[in-house]
């Protein structure tokens, strides 16, 4: 999920150096969004982990 956010990232960069700000802006929003995921998925992921199991 880190991962592609950082791809969305890097394409969001390229394309407002090249003066595509729609697509950058979009490219942006979506890398933080997944940004955003990728951190709740790890936390819900390390705290699941260290459940006692039965």
């Amino acid at each position: 999920m880190i991962s592609w956010a950082v791809t969305f990232l890097i394409i969001g960069i390229i394309a407002a150096l090249l003066g595509f700000s729609g697509i950058a802006g979009a490219a942006t929003n979506i890398a933080w969004i997944l940004f955003v995921v990728g951190l709740v998925l790890a936390l819900v992921f390390f705290l699941m982990g260290r459940r006692p199991r039965i």
